[in-house]
């Protein structure tokens, strides 16, 4: 058994890291066994399920989308909001229940929830029903892990509290034969305040150019028509390994390699550089999209969040990105209510919304964390108030997605067909390269190809549009 530690999580000494390659053989021992699988959070989480499909079906689990007609079940936690770990706790409600009725159902618990040590110990304690519990750092465990649980009915614990290591050689079931995650970068050193991820995911570990290289090669030659590079901060990518390149160096030679529409989340202000805008700008598979988070418009709340940018430097960088990106859509994260914010403070969150215009953005209440410094900040501020701010903000943001929605009603735009629309099946969905969301009236033989579509209407989130016969 391994608890995880929250002064481990955060220790920041300088290690080297070390690259260990995953050589594993897997025998399909479950065969005509079921499992399923729910993901909860970020892109990271995503793609670390796609690790987890890849382990049980090796072990030869078929996925169900039943809950009940499965032999186990994998919840991959989210631990950025307590909502989120509300909606996990709730579920395995559900999944307790089923147990009573299956009693050698196997009930595993993954993700960046079980860092938490207050969330081990509730489950150590109160949740014995529960199978495996397991970490971020070590998912490659979980098949000797299944089969221990096959074997022998008692509660295992594997969550190991940071890490220096990087995995090579990360086999994945992928979700989608056409656009495909690629982590770059684990961890984060940055320590926003109010910010949880640099204690579950670690310190900052880059993935070696040539190892990206060549997994961005292999999608190349599988057809993949579009990649998405991953990192909690990708700008930080190389700082670590002190090789001679960063985050533009490798953006650039993967761009080179031609997989016809690139990607990048998330970036953090702080270390997006010149030569960063200036790859962006000369490559036409760069899409011309940038998430760049600003959390507040604020200068004080941005000091107490450890932000490490001012308004003003945030708004030349925006500047210069639009000045120099042709045609760049950029949306954002906002924080409101965070520990004592004030009115004016608010005021300012709304007037850099007016002024930067965003593409879109991803708003939230603050949620206190354990063992952030956030957490332990006295707040004075009700929810009511801070219920009313985000209101606000949301009618300002939808405000400004549907203007920048209707600027492309009438035109022709390109976009990659990823799917049949789940609400009409007369039509598919794809995605711009400033990565709108567009349905389009049509079949599956354009799924997997990037199409002319003429934009025929716009709403705050999404478009509509049909193939062009232009």
């Amino acid at each position: 058994m391994n608890l995880p530690n929250l002064a481990v999580a955060a220790d920041r000494k300088k290690t080297l890291v070390k690259e260990r390659k995953l050589d594993m053989e897997i025998k399909p021992i479950y065969k005509g066994k079921k499992y399923f699988l729910r993901t909860y959070g970020c892109q990271m989480n995503v793609h670390d399920s796609e690790e987890i499909k890849y382990y049980l079906e090796s072990l030869g689990y078929e996925a169900v989308e039943e809950l009940e007609l499965a032999d186990i079940v994998v919840l991959n936690t989210c631990a950025i909001r307590e909502n989120a770990k509300d909606k996990v706790f709730g579920y395995l409600g559900r999944c307790k229940h089923l147990k009573k009725e299956k009693p050698d159902l196997i009930i595993t618990v993954a993700g960046c929830l079980m860092q938490k040590p207050n969330e081990i110990e509730e489950i150590h304690n109160r949740h014995k029903y529960i199978d495996i519990v397991i970490g971020t750092h070590n998912l490659n465990e979980l098949p000797n892990l299944i089969e221990e649980a096959n074997n022998k009915k008692t509660q295992n614990i594997e969550v190991y509290s940071n890490s220096d290591v990087v995995f090579e050689n990360v086999k994945y079931n992928r979700d989608s034969k056409i656009s495909a995650w690629i982590n770059i970068i684990y961890g984060c050193d940055k320590f926003c305040t109010y910010c949880i991820v640099p204690f579950t995911r670690g310190r900052e570990r880059s993935r070696k150019m040539e190892e990206v290289l060549e997994e961005v090669s292999n999608l190349k030659e599988q057809g993949y028509m579009e990649i998405t590079l991953l990192g909690q901060n990708v700008n930080a990518y190389g700082k670590d390994l002190d090789l001679g390149y960063d985050f533009a160096t490798l953006l650039e030679e993967v761009a080179k390699i031609g997989i016809p529409r690139i990607r990048f989340v998330t970036s953090h202000p702080w270390n997006f550089t010149d030569k960063m805008i200036d790859v962006i700008a000369k490559y036409d598979n760069i899409m011309p999209y940038v998430h760049l988070p600003i959390q507040s418009g604020s200068d004080d709340i941005l000091r107490k969040m450890n932000r490490k940018y001012t308004i003003d430097e945030y708004k030349k960088l925006f500047d210069q990105i639009k000045n120099k990106v042709k045609d760049v859509a950029i949306t954002t994260d906002i924080i409101v209510g965070f520990p004592n914010e004030t009115d004016e403070d608010f005021k300012k969150t709304l007037d850099i919304v007016n002024y930067c215009k965003y593409d879109g953005a991803y708003t939230f209440i603050f949620s206190p964390r354990e063992g952030t410094a956030a957490a332990r900040m006295e707040d004075k501020v009700s929810m009511e108030v801070k219920e009313k701010r985000l209101q606000e903000l949301n009618n300002l943001v939808n405000k400004y997605s549907l203007e920048s929605n209707q600027r492309l009603v009438g035109k022709v735009v390109e976009v990659l067909v990823n799917d049949i629309s789940e609400k009409d099946n007369n039509k598919v969905y794809g995605y711009t390269d400033t990565m709108k969301l567009v349905n389009i009236v049509g079949g599956n033989e354009l799924i997997g190809k990037i199409v002319q579509v003429k934009i025929t209407d716009a709403k705050s989130f999404s478009l509509d549009g049909e193939i062009s016969q232009e």
